[in-house]
């Protein structure tokens, strides 16, 4: 490590103060990593009102008026300190803030536009100069674009270089000329004469097109994005910036994450005594109300509910194979209502076979994890994926699309299952789908080999030691070329 640097986690969400996804995950335990390799880390993010402080150490840090849209929005700043010492600056502001929401709001970009602002701005309140802005997703893609254009000339940050990570390129905080003129945004985007202005009405857009580096978070999505199946519009844009486009593996938290430790989960449990695993199966089944027997392949779920998730080919397959095989379903995920809708016959279909929780309930997500057999994750796309890789260390099998993140952490068992780490197929299909389902559970009747592969998975190792290493050298390439320009 060559130097120690100051970054501003500039970012929407992050575990244990708020989480939605795997965001809050990322936020949570990314910054812990980099403090204990020496750098100073501190989140910047908003002070929604669903955010609990109580038993939390807190601080007013004051208020600033910031012009916005015509106006002005006063914002006061509380500091907490997370229980691994990473400090966080909670941006308030009762009006976009102050509610339950964090995302799905009519005013979004409003929100995310005065966050934006907000975090360029924390840094001179708590009079603390930044080596790097990290800013992640669409919600702070607006920060590289103020700190290269807006703040061009400001001494403040003179040295100040910025990272924008996507950590899903299918949410963008698009806006159109109406919005643009409002919020005087035309000043970010590229000049007329340039191509890529006509895609760049985005806050992913701006983040990409004015980042020092771009990442994100698998080496194999930060390939596909340069495609129009993965770019998503943006692939012209992101192929200029190849040169500063990196995919750097999302870690686990494995401090957070641990069988042997988990309080959420009935039975504890290690590699070394896998025999009490079976008591969270039986746990799952209780509660899902399914026949309790650890004799039944058991197939769990995790994850939010939208199109990327792969559920239109999901509940095709379930629907065949439930209706041939003895085999069990649990699926816990709160998201779009079709999705829900779509499900819901299955579980009245199959009612000892099937049940579905359509909420947010992490707790219930851990105790899929620990009892559930087979995780399936068959998605459409995934840049990286968590729920995954946590669900190896907790020694369920991953069933996987080749795709993404998922493409990259886990390969196909071999037929005698003496290789692998889970089961892979390509074809976005049903069919595909069914005919890993068949395959894993032919294997999982093959006992002795189903326990080396759970062994195998929950050693695999995604913990952020390597990852934290290739982040900063991302922030030493973006700290140079800041410094080569003279911001």
């Amino acid at each position: 490590m060559s130097r120690v640097f100051k970054v501003v986690f500039a970012v929407a969400e992050a575990s244990p103060l708020i989480k939605v996804g795997g965001l809050g995950d990322v936020a949570g335990s990314l910054p812990r990593a980099l403090r204990q390799r020496g750098h100073d880390v501190r989140i910047v993010m908003p002070q929604y009102g669903i955010i609990d402080l109580e038993g939390i150490p807190s601080s007013g840090q004051g208020t600033f008026t910031l012009p916005f849209i015509g106006g002005h929005e006063s914002v006061g700043l509380t500091k907490v300190v997370l229980k691994d010492g990473t400090p966080v600056y909670l941006v308030g502001n009762d009006r976009y803030f102050g509610r339950k929401a964090v995302y799905g709001e009519q005013d979004d970009l409003e929100r995310f536009l005065l966050f934006s602002l907000a975090v360029i701005e924390v840094p001179k309140m708590i009079r603390w100069q930044p080596d790097v802005l990290h800013c992640h997703d669409w919600h702070a893609g607006l920060v590289p674009a103020l700190l290269k254009v807006a703040h061009t000339n400001d001494t403040f940050y003179s040295s100040c270089g910025s990272v924008f990570t996507i950590h899903n390129l299918a949410y963008q905080g698009w806006f159109d000329d109406w919005f643009a003129r409002r919020a005087d945004l035309y000043q970010y985007l590229p000049p007329w004469d340039d191509p890529a202005r006509e895609k760049a009405y985005s806050f992913t857009a701006l983040g990409i097109y004015h980042g020092d580096a771009i990442s994100t978070v698998s080496q194999t999505y930060a390939r596909e994005i340069l495609t129009p199946e993965y770019g998503v519009g943006l692939e012209s844009l992101l192929q200029r910036r190849n040169g500063s486009l990196f995919g750097i593996l999302n870690g686990v938290d494995y401090e957070n994450f641990a069988p042997s430790t988990d309080c959420t989960i009935l039975a504890n449990y290690n590699i070394h005594s896998l025999d009490k695993r079976v008591g969270n199966k039986i746990a799952l089944q209780e509660k899902a109300g399914l026949p309790a027997n650890a004799e039944i392949p058991l197939l769990g779920w995790a994850a939010r509910l939208v199109e990327q998730k792969g559920i239109d080919i999901l509940i095709d397959a379930l629907d065949s194979l439930l209706s041939n095989a003895d085999v069990q379903f649990v699926l816990q995920g709160a998201g779009e209502t079709r999705y829900q809708e779509a499900l819901k016959p299955l579980e009245s279909r199959y009612p000892a076979k099937a049940r579905m929780f359509l909420d947010l309930d992490f707790s219930l997500a851990r105790l899929i994890f620990a009892g559930c057999d087979l995780f399936l994750a068959p998605s459409r796309f995934e840049p990286c994926g968590l729920a995954h890789l946590t669900a190896m260390h907790y020694g369920a099998i991953p069933l996987v699309r080749y795709t993404g993140g998922l493409k990259e952490t886990v390969q196909d068992c071999a037929p005698d299952l003496s290789r692998g780490l889970g089961f892979v197929f390509e074809k976005y299909d049903a069919d595909a789908l069914l005919a890993a389902l068949h395959r894993a559970l032919i294997a999982f009747r093959r006992k002795e080999e189903w326990r080396k592969l759970m062994r195998r998975c929950m050693k695999a190792n995604f913990s952020w030691h390597t990852s934290v290493q290739q982040y900063e050298a991302l922030y030493e390439m973006a700290k140079r070329k800041a410094l080569d320009k003279g911001r």
